[in-house]
């Protein structure tokens, strides 16, 4: 259990002790600053502490975003703080320092004009530890110094609704339309339901997961039925998958296991669906795997877009340009925001759009609407920020660099080639853009299939992208290195996989593709956590991008006759790097050294 200490008996009147409790402190009362370290010192170490002026005067909800929160070492808000176990011995240095300051003459006592506690806060800033002071908007939290600004805070409580304001704050600020309009109007009363029941964010997720999964199942049937509940199922999957981050922020239920749940089960539900389609189009004699699996590599390639573009963004200098300020005057408009959010096809809309056409159309038109939808969005974004790239003078940073470094995902052969280059001769976006259409031509093009032809190009398209990150990436538009390495290595598994003769190459090919996106997924979650790529060991075992692009050429070469063994072969590879990139990645989720990442807008 955490404990809160009381700097002081509470006012007469004052609910907070019982407020305390009810989050979950056992409260002890302190009679000084010396009486509060010694009660300190005598938590044990590992457990959550709060400090709190006995005058405090505010909304519930505000004490439990202050104190609650386990993202955060240490937060305050005026008059309450606390510290968890990585905080608590600055926490207890800063008590010792302000008791003896407390202790001597003339120095004053504890309700002097500032709290203890908002001294601790200030202590811990200066030694180093970052105090969360989380944005209480409409909600009360103050301290009052005499019975007048007392009654006020306590009329300023009653005036706001702490209910009210929590569901709002449990909804995203910037979802998409259909997220927003058609789904949290509900779901976020779903997830109080579900809070006040004890359910957990990871149980809703699961949930949700499983939902999708049999959603799949029934579009694999292949029937109208199926389909029509596959469409309803998807729906409900994705309520479900909007309240798991609504609980999450009602009850502030983070964990390290919940970001790693969020952070894959969005792309495991999406790629499972395609291929419950697949297999339902299959049974009535369609063949669309080469349709599900373009569909998957465009958003893949779209998503790492909006990902490198942010990480090579996130700290720059000097970042404006005219076309971001354009931006800026058309947020001013308000429905200019719905429609740009739209025409991207985030998810809400993407989901809603898969579920209504799997109900009443056909797999082949549900995945063609996917392509020209996601194509289009992606071409929105990828110019606007090529624009701003090109127009804004921005400095970036070596944080930046090592995030695109990390995004590439280059492996041996590009590492080795990127030392021995001695020098860039042209931008890096060029040469990879060169590596991609030369292994992607002869891949298209090279005949006959299996074209040692293509291995060659695979070993040009390994040498142009070692020379590529073979410096710093700073440049404008280095931030497409990613995206372009992502085309090439996804792209060049779906073509030739799509000109094998063997019949299952095709979703052996949608198996490998999405293994190898888990991981260039779960690198992403892992640099926006702050604890950088994945091991290097890891990126050495599965080959990097251009190692796994020349080994697939390989294979269709060596196997060009014996299309089944080419399917086994695909097959082979991709349980290979699954097993070895889920392993890692549970290990490092699940450890306490893992980020709770919770992504606070909508996905793409």
């Amino acid at each position: 259990m955490s404990t809160a200490i009381l700097t002081g008996p509470p006012a007469p009147g004052s609910s907070l002790d019982g407020d305390l409790r009810s989050l979950g402190f056992d409260v002890r009362i302190a009679s000084g600053a010396e009486e509060a370290r010694v009660l300190l010192a005598a938590v044990p170490a590992g457990e959550r502490v709060a400090l709190v002026d006995p005058r405090f005067v505010g909304h519930l909800h505000a004490l439990r975003l202050a104190l609650t929160d386990p993202r955060f070492p240490a937060a305050a808000a005026p008059g309450a703080l606390t510290a968890q176990r990585e905080a608590r011995p600055a926490l207890a240095r800063a008590l010792e320092a302000v008791s003896t300051t407390a202790g001597a003459p003339g120095s004053g006592t504890l309700t002097d004009a500032q709290g203890l506690t908002d001294s601790l806060a200030e202590a811990l800033d200066a030694d180093g530890v970052a105090v969360h002071r989380p944005q209480l908007g409409t909600l009360v939290a103050t301290v009052p110094t005499d019975a007048e600004a007392r009654h006020a805070a306590r009329a300023a409580v009653e005036a706001v609704d702490d209910e009210a304001v929590r569901l709002r704050s449990a909804v995203k600020a910037h979802d998409g339309f259909f997220t927003t309009f058609f789904i949290s109007p509900y779901s976020r009363y779903i997830a109080r339901w579900c809070a006040r029941r004890g359910l957990t964010p990871n149980q809703v997720t699961t949930a949700s997961l499983l939902t999708a999964l049999i959603a799949a199942g029934c579009a694999a049937t292949g029937t109208r039925g199926g389909y029509v509940a596959a469409g309803v199922l998807l729906i409900v999957s994705f309520v479900l998958d909007c309240t798991d981050g609504q609980l999450a922020r009602y009850a502030l239920k983070y964990s390290t296991m919940g970001a790693w749940l969020d952070a894959t089960f969005d792309r495991a539900k999406e790629y499972a669906f395609y291929a419950g389609l697949a297999l339902g189009a299959a049974r009535d004699g369609d063949d669309v795997w080469a349709l599900a699996l373009g569909a998957m590599v465009l958003m893949t390639c779209r998503h790492v877009v909006d990902f490198s573009f942010n990480e090579a963004n996130h700290d720059a200098t000097a970042n404006t340009s005219p076309t971001a300020a354009l931006s800026s005057k058309l947020d001013g408009v308000g429905w200019t925001v719905w429609a740009r959010r739209m025409i991207i096809l985030p998810i809400g809309e993407r989901w809603a759009m898969i579920a209504v056409l799997t109900a009443v159309t056909s797999p082949r038109i549900v995945f063609w609407a996917l392509i020209v939808g996601c194509a289009f969005g992606a071409c929105y974004t990828t110019a606007g920020r090529v624009l701003r790239s090109l127009t804004r003078k921005a400095k970036r940073t070596d944080r930046a660099a090592q995030a695109l470094a990390d995004l590439a995902d280059s492996g041996p052969l590009a590492r080795l080639v990127s030392k021995a280059a001695r020098r860039r001769p042209a931008p890096a976006p060029l040469l990879a853009l060169l590596g991609a259409a030369v292994v992607l031509a002869f891949a298209v093009g090279a005949e006959p299939f299996g074209s040692w032809s293509t291995v060659a190009a695979a070993a040009g398209y390994a040498v142009l992208a070692g020379i590529a990150v073979s410096a710093p990436l700073k440049g404008a538009l280095d931030w497409l290195l990613p995206p372009l390495f992502r085309a090439a290595e996804y792209g060049t598994v779906l073509v030739l996989a799509a000109r094998s003769d063997a019949a299952q190459a095709l979703p052996a090919a949608f198996g490998l593709v999405a293994a190898v996106a888990y991981h260039h997924y779960d690198t992403v979650y892992r640099i926006r956590g702050g604890t950088g790529a994945p091991p290097a060991w890891l990126v050495r075992v599965t080959g990097g991008h251009e190692g796994r692009t020349l080994l697939v050429t390989v294979l269709a070469a060596l196997l060009a006759d014996r299309g089944d063994d080419f399917t086994l072969a695909l097959t082979a590879l991709a349980v290979a790097v699954a097993l070895v990139v889920l392993v890692e990645s549970i290990r490092f989720w699940v450890s306490s050294g893992a980020p709770a990442v919770h992504d606070e807008g909508e996905t793409a």
